[in-house]
């Protein structure tokens, strides 16, 4: 592979402009969209030597045959050029949404003579107002009927209204009291017209004015002694607050903010958006993400930013973006999207207080959205077939790998070696064949890895029991001795195919492994920390999965289980020896040693601990305060 790029552009011929650049492939379509304040600047770094590229930002510039750019005046419009872009060519290598189609709006169609509410997913119904999307059917539809009570609009259907108003004759919801439009009989379009605008002003968080105001025509009411429309009135005011009881105050009454909670992982992201208004959420929304080439979180925040905000308007832009990372074009974004609102916005990181617990609520639910985006191609029998097909056909291996077995090394600064065993069958994790090994002296992880494969490897023959870790003899019978239950039967078959969480020393020691135990016919790979390219024995270059392959999912999944696996199985035995060392203490047992680590949080922390900090704790005096103390320190 030549080090540099045939399309390469001559020095001096980039503008140092801010601009947009487009990357095209062979067949002309646009494969990347990019902007730079500087677009000299920015290019150099596409057109470096190839072996100093980040290994999908080198996949994209070879893929690539040529590259073009556009100046703009301004950052902003950079910004805004950009997102065309991204929204025209639909490039592979950007950022791929993929919507949550599945939540509900509330939605008033303001371009009709008597606007109407309803529910919908349809986001492009002309003239249209959105409020939500709502997590699910029944809650909007509850929120409709307590609306209703306090502003009666239409909820006919449009055929509906126009016969009604042809006729004179009231449409059927309007009989049965459940339409409040013209077409009902009741009020005059323009009078409707009033009611609508109220209810909007009410959705984007005036509940305050209509509570105020509901309060006084009451009190009016009440004064002139028309106590029935005072009645109404009190109804109304009993639906304000059943409706905003629904949503509780998460913010200052007059907050109106989004925000946005975000998580990833190499291969996507997920984003969880809370729209506050009048300081309450108005409405939810999830996205999920599939990511081409490394980026920052500033830079996913970016377009994040100018995805949700590209086509809004006026009020649909809040005063306040509440993020998690701010993204390094801040100003300018505040700038477009101070633009699109008609005032200043601006956007912050949510540090403290109301705003951090809320970001914290966001990125839970962004993980589970990420995850549930993550199994659901687990349970997909169709994209478990394909990623083992596609992994055979990226590896050269002669048959699918039916049985995969993924290891890990895990240690705390070179103490409490542990590794953890993973296996992978048809696609699918089987639990029931996990298997952990604690390592008692080693160099390295290579030196790790090497005595893990070769104590796995030398039973792959033998006949007899399978060995168990340490921690598996604990199970033992009335008389102490171990039973032939707390043995776990040996392996049903031996894995097609191996992989190690490492780049090529790992997989070197693994080969070493698999040389010396005879299995050479086993199949090898070794994951790289960013999950980019395996690695396999011997290969100067690593296999690049492709982004769309669904074995890059299984590869991602297989080392994210194992290494989990690895880090629960390090702390319980970081627990086990602690709790042994504090058993060792005359006078202190279970409940006080069950008290210290409790009170400290961690071995650490009760190490670094003074003789007082610990006669501070109940049951505790100075000399067993000291003899804790000696213990640990010596």
């Amino acid at each position: 592979m030549a080090d540099q790029l045939p399309y390469k552009p001559a020095p001096g011929e980039i503008p140092t402009n801010p601009g947009v650049y487009r990357f095209r492939g062979p067949d002309g379509r646009v494969l990347y969209v990019g902007k730079a304040k500087n677009l000299r600047q920015r290019l150099s770094n596409y057109f470096a030597p190839l072996r100093t590229l980040h290994e999908r930002t080198r996949r994209m510039v070879t893929t690539a045959t040529s590259v073009e750019w556009t100046v703009v005046p301004t950052d902003v419009d950079s910004l805004q050029l950009e997102y065309q872009w991204i929204k025209e060519f639909d490039p592979p290598f950007n950022v791929k949404y993929r919507d949550d189609k599945s939540y509900p709006f509330l939605a008033i169609t303001l371009a009709d003579e008597a606007p109407r509410v309803m529910v919908t997913r349809n986001r492009r119904i002309r003239g249209a107002k959105y409020f939500g999307p709502y997590p699910k059917v029944w809650a909007v539809r509850d929120t409709i009927d307590l609306m209703l009570k306090i502003f009666p609009i239409r909820t006919c259907s449009d055929s509906s209204y126009k016969k009604a108003m042809e006729t004179g004759k009231a449409c059927f919801p309007g009989q049965i009291g459940r339409c409040g439009g013209p077409c009902s009989q009741k009020v005059t379009v323009e009078e409707h017209r009033a009611i609508v605008d109220d209810f909007v002003a009410f959705m984007q968080g005036g509940d305050e004015r209509v509570t105020r105001e509901l309060t006084a025509r009451m009190r009016e009411a009440a004064a002139a002694m028309d106590y029935e429309q005072a009645a109404v009135y009190r109804d109304q005011l009993e639906s304000v607050d059943a409706v905003l009881s629904k949503s509780a105050l998460v913010l200052p009454e007059k907050a109106d903010a989004d925000l946005i909670g975000i998580a990833e992982d190499e291969l996507a992201a997920a984003v969880h958006l809370f729209v506050i208004r009048g300081g309450r959420v108005r409405g939810v929304h999830s996205t999920t993400l599939d990511k081409e080439l490394d980026i920052s979180g500033g830079e996913l925040v970016e377009q994040i930013l100018q995805r949700t905000y590209g086509e809004a308007e006026g009020s649909d832009v809040p005063r306040r973006v509440l993020v998690p990372t701010l993204p390094s074009a801040h100003a300018e974004l505040e700038q477009l999207l101070g633009g699109k609102r008609g005032s200043r916005v601006e956007i912050q990181v949510a540090q403290r207080g109301q705003r951090a617990e809320l970001m914290r609520n966001a990125t839970l639910n962004a993980q589970q959205a990420l995850m549930r985006h993550k199994t659901r191609r687990s349970s997909d029998y169709t994209a478990r077939s394909q990623a083992l097909a596609d992994l055979q056909e990226a590896l050269g291996m002669s048959e699918a790998p039916l049985r995969i077995e993924c290891y890990d090394i895990s240690h705390l600064q070179g103490t409490n070696v542990v590794a953890s065993m993973v296996v992978f069958e048809d696609g699918l994790p089987r639990k029931d064949q996990y298997r952990t090994f604690s390592i008692a002296h080693t160099t390295d992880d290579t030196d790790s890895m090497h005595q893990v494969l070769t104590r796995r490897l030398a039973h792959l023959d033998d006949p007899g029991e399978e060995p168990v870790d340490e921690a598996e003899l604990a199970t033992r019978d009335e008389e102490g001795v171990v039973t032939e239950a707390s043995r776990r039967r040996r392996f049903a078959y031996p894995p097609q195919l191996l992989l190690v969480d490492g780049g090529q020393p790992q997989v070197a020691a693994a080969a070493r492994a698999l040389r010396e135990s005879g299995h050479t016919e086993i199949a090898l790979a070794g994951i790289a920390k960013r999950l980019e390219e395996l690695w396999l024995p011997d290969d100067d270059f690593p296999v690049i999965l492709p982004r769309t392959s669904e074995a890059l999912y299984l590869v991602q999944r297989l080392r994210d289980e194992a290494h989990r696996f690895a880090i629960t199985h390090q702390r319980k035995k970081r627990k086990r020896d602690i709790r042994t060392v504090l058993s060792e203490v005359p006078g202190l047992g279970e409940a006080r040693i069950k008290a210290l680590l409790k009170h400290f949080g961690s071995v650490a922390a009760l190490r670094e601990s003074t003789v007082e900090q610990i006669e501070e704790l109940p049951g505790f005096g100075r000399v067993l305060a000291e003899s804790v103390h000696r213990h640990l320190t010596r």
